[in-house]
């Protein structure tokens, strides 16, 4: 969860860019043997549960919700959302997105007492003020605990119902987190979680600021659908979490079905600017450019897939040199932004495995190694002729 949300921030990502955060068996085996104890506990026996007691809204579990989330976290999501009269798939995407249902290697997931660099822990990734008013005691052991699972996701589901749900899912949702991002995400978890429902793309995965309902009521189309009727560009989604170049045409990045929407975003986008070359044509406005340098193409892919408002950039006008101390320390889980200012300035982005850099001589093996401006470039590590600063959009 970006940091300043009211209920925590996202972790602090240590692995590659576009790997999976993979935590250790013996630790998760810890984390059910927890949650398992919650289904004892009445709402009668809550310590703080103020929320209004309920049937929780929502179908049952899709084929991939009983696949995807561990079974003691589902009946958790479940009775959380009963006592709270909540759907239980926004709950379920909110512990998705946050911790993976518990499974994130960062350690205030799941590490009692760790936190990351805004102070969130738990698999619900609460700060601690957040948690002082709304923390639960789900299981009845006598405290509150936001490292606890049952306690984290009962606490969710009382922030939740105090922020507006369920008649405003969306304002809850954005109460969680302030991001437009973050609450479509959510809304595509849910909607994939729900047992009736087809996978649903946010309302506009390509452009900056839209946002459609999180309830569920978003016309059924696929993403691919969705997404292709605002790009002139090939759509195709394969399974997984990293992208791969088309066999047929390495100017396409296949889109892995596995990435939140925002990620599946920033390959369209940088799908949309193979054909330009490179020059300085994008500044200060990426949109339309009939060429765009290292700087403009990363703005052209945070502005298009709604990380960057328009505005922000127009105003800012950033350049190579102001992306390296841009976002957050570190890579990120989905994408990471590498920027330099010595021995000159020059910036790239790598999105779920594939990078986005115009620069080409002796930097990639694919392809497209011997055209110049923005092209997806294939190397099996990080070009070394730069120190790099190495950042992410919060929260990706």
């Amino acid at each position: 969860m970006s940091t300043g949300s009211l209920a925590g921030a996202a972790p602090d990502r240590s692995g590659a860019a576009g790997g999976l955060a993979v935590a250790a068996s013996a630790l998760l085996v810890g984390v059910l043997t927890a949650l398992s104890v919650v289904a004892a506990v009445t709402g009668a026996s809550l310590d703080g549960a103020e929320g209004a007691g309920g049937e929780a809204a929502g179908d049952a579990p899709s084929t991939l919700a009983a696949r995807e989330i561990p079974s003691q976290y589902l009946r958790v999501y479940e009775q959380a959302a009963q006592r709270y009269g909540l759907d239980w798939a926004i709950l379920a995407a909110i512990g998705k997105v946050e911790c993976d249902h518990g499974r994130d290697a960062d350690p205030s997931c799941t590490r009692e007492g760790a936190t990351n660099s805004a102070g969130a822990g738990g698999p619900m990734q609460f700060i601690a003020s957040t948690w002082a008013t709304y923390g639960v005691d789900a299981d009845g052991d006598g405290r509150s605990d936001r490292w606890d699972p049952a306690d984290a996701i009962y606490g969710a589901a009382n922030f939740l119902a105090h922020a507006g749900a369920p008649s405003e899912y969306r304002r809850a949702i954005l109460a969680y987190n302030h991001a437009g991002w973050y609450a479509e995400e959510v809304q595509e978890w849910a909607a994939r979680y729900r047992g009736s429902s087809l996978p649903v793309a946010p309302a506009s995965p390509l452009g900056a600021g839209a946002s459609g309902p999180v309830d569920g009521t978003a016309p059924q189309l696929g993403p691919d659908v969705r997404l292709q009727a605002e790009t002139d560009t090939p759509v195709r989604f394969i399974a997984g979490e990293r992208a791969m170049l088309a066999p047929e045409d390495g100017h396409v990045a296949l889109i892995p079905a596995g990435v939140p929407a925002v990620v599946q975003a920033m390959l369209v986008s940088g799908n949309e600017l193979q054909s330009l070359p490179d020059g300085p044509g994008g500044h200060p406005d990426p949109r339309g450019a009939l060429e765009q340098d290292c700087s403009s193409t990363v703005n052209y892919v945070l502005y298009r897939s709604g990380v960057r408002p328009i505005e922000e950039i127009l105003g800012k006008n950033p350049l190579a040199q102001d992306y390296v101390d841009w976002g957050a320390p570190g890579p990120g889980r989905w994408v990471t932004i590498y920027s330099t200012t010595s021995p000159t300035d020059h910036t790239f982005i790598v999105i779920a495995g594939l990078r986005l850099d115009t620069s080409h001589d002796g930097t990639d093996a694919g392809p497209n190694r011997n055209e110049d401006g923005p092209r997806w470039r294939v190397l099996d590590h990080t070009p070394t002729w730069a120190h790099w600063s190495v950042r992410h959009p919060p929260g990706l």
